[in-house]
């Protein structure tokens, strides 16, 4: 791996080329064992092991590289493990189960590293809770000793807590007191949102950086329970059997292995098998196409689940997921992502159509979770998102979604007369599919995002469903910008993208992020929106990141040097 130096923030490096596809074997900080229904997911942070060299993860702190491994192993708990109804989180060190992420690493990181590394991390715990709410496995966190910052945000992110109750392990959110900033995972939110602690004693135990202890910590909210060491396995195993015998998840079903992917790098394009991407710096940007499936959907579930990680929309989507990473962290200077969906739209019909009717089996419901987690990542992705609709296109069912993420959509209004004079007009067309099958962080809907406060235009698109849309109509129903004829199409496309790449970046994630989320707030939206824009902005501030700042200073026996005007 490629190395570039950090610029003017410390002497350590930034890797040129993240990947995010791993394996067990190749774990160097997580172990996954398995007792029947029961999944227990240890760390065991290797010191030496950072992505990068220039920090030691010491107290099995963690970085990028220890969260990749983590985002792995929850999406194989789903797939290959349906028989696991229960996910224990444990510490592998004596008294310590996790100290958040490493400080040496935030402190010498870029300003985009810190936040890309914060955005991911929370994905991450939102898959937790999204496979708690939705896959029937419950998540339980086993403190064997202290968990400080991020690490009792893992732990907020798992539906129960047992804390060791050995008089010096406690809870934790640090970083306000000891680093000037905010906990950058979600632990102000989950406090007072998810464990509902009371507002006060959520101020005092973010204020407190030795933490908060045993019977203190079960009575505030903090934990579910406090458990002498002598007894402390056995109260999590018997929690853990308690939350299997509830759950959901089919007792005897064969899991699908995820594969690894199929990916080819070459200059400035990326290749999968369904997902291909090529970069055009000049313009910064990226043109991105989806393909569509190449033959009909299988005839029942188990053709499904015969072909495993080769089941189009779960392959596609694993694609998809994989690239949005990949562009995400490693090509910051590409500000905007052109999508085009290509294929056959009876195609494309004949799967949405079987992923709606077979939901209620166990891997349909998870192949169908995570395309809606995947969209998800796309929507709070920090890049100006364009759908292009032009004949050939597939925009259908499910991939229609990936029009209504876009922040705008430009449709040819016919066909390009010197090119193809006799092709099939590009259409739109949604299905049950966008009215409930993969909602965003705030609860509703892409189409009925777009159309809030407008029931009369949302009931007139839910009146065509199933209909092919072309360009007039797609206009006038509101699902598309602008339609344009061939004539202007191109020329009309270019403006728009060279007006794009002159604006402000900064002002532009601003933008995006508050039109793409209207309606109500949510969890998710408060974690994604309001605590991120305010740690973004700390994580700039000297106060935390200058030279006499709290996160410089943090272990050089200096105090932090404030500008005390508050703003």
């Amino acid at each position: 791996m490629t190395t570039t130096e950090l610029p003017a923030t410390g002497s350590a490096t930034i890797p040129a080329d993240v990947e995010f596809d791993t394996h067990p074997s190749e774990y160097r900080h997580w172990t996954l064992t398995f007792d029947g229904p029961v999944a227990t997911l240890t760390l065991a942070v290797d010191p030496q092991g950072g992505l990068v060299p220039g920090y030691e993860l010491k107290m099995n702190s963690y970085d990028l590289g220890v969260d990749i491994e983590l985002y792995d192993a929850v999406q194989r708990l789903r797939f290959e493990r349906p028989e696991v109804k229960a996910v224990v989180v444990t510490g592998g060190l004596e008294r310590m189960f996790c100290a958040g992420a490493n400080i040496r690493m935030l402190a010498q990181s870029t300003h985009s590293w810190k936040v890309n590394f914060c955005k991911f991390t929370n994905e991450t715990r939102n898959g937790i809770e999204d496979a708690s709410a939705n896959s029937g496995q419950t998540y339980l966190a086993a403190l064997n000793g202290t968990a400080a910052g991020g690490g009792y945000e893992l732990a907020v992110a798992c539906d129960q807590i047992v804390l060791v109750d050995d008089g010096s392990s406690a809870v934790s959110l640090p970083e306000v007191p000891l680093l000037g900033v905010l906990p950058g995972t979600g632990g102000l939110t989950r406090v007072v949102d998810k464990r509902k602690v009371r507002k006060d004693r959520a101020d005092v135990f973010a204020t407190k950086s030795e933490g908060v202890r045993g019977s203190t910590a079960v009575e505030w909210g903090l934990v579910d329970e406090a458990v002498v060491r002598g007894h402390f396995d056995e109260r999590v195993r018997a929690r853990a059997e308690a939350a299997a015998a509830s759950s959901s998840r089919p007792d005897a079903a064969t899991g699908i292995a995820l594969t690894r992917l199929e990916r080819t790098t070459t200059g400035d394009t990326v290749d999968y098998r369904y997902v291909h991407a090529t970069v055009q710096r000049d313009l910064r940007l990226v043109e991105i196409v989806v393909e569509g499936p190449t033959e009909a959907a299988p005839a029942d579930i188990d053709a499904v689940l015969a072909q495993g990680a080769q089941y189009w929309p779960l392959a596609m989507t694993r694609e998809l997921d994989d690239l949005i990473l990949r562009l995400r962290t490693n090509e910051p200077e590409v500000g905007t992502w052109v999508i085009r969906v290509t294929g056959t739209p009876d195609l494309v019909r004949g799967y949405d159509n079987q992923l709606e009717q077979l939901q209620q089996n166990w891997f349909i419901n998870e192949v169908r979770h995570y395309y809606k987690r995947t969209l998800k990542r796309l929507d709070v992705t920090s890049r100006s998102l364009f759908a292009v609709i032009e004949p050939g296109s597939a925009f259908v069912g499910l991939l229609a979604e990936l029009a209504l993420a876009s922040d705008r959509q430009y449709m040819l209004d016919g066909v390009f007369q010197d090119i193809d004079p006799h092709a099939i007009p590009a259409a739109i067309e949604l299905s049950e599919a966008s009215f409930g099958s993969y909602p965003m962080g705030n609860g509703l809907t892409r189409v009925e995002s777009r159309f809030y406060g407008h029931p009369e235009s949302l009931k007139a698109v839910a009146d065509n469903l199933y209909t092919p849309l072309r360009a007039a109509e797609a206009e006038r129903l509101g699902l598309v910008t602008s339609a344009l004829d061939d004539i202007d199409f191109a020329d009309e496309l270019r403006i728009v993208l060279e007006e794009r790449a002159a604006l402000s970046p900064d002002a532009l994630t601003g933008m995006e992020a508050n039109h793409r989320f209207v309606g109500p707030e949510t969890l998710e939206t408060k974690i994604f929106g309001r605590l991120t824009a305010w740690q973004n902005w700390i994580f700039i501030r000297p106060n935390a990141a200058g030279p006499e700042g709290a996160l410089r200073r943090y272990g050089t026996g200096q105090r932090a040097s404030f500008d005390v005007k508050r703003v």
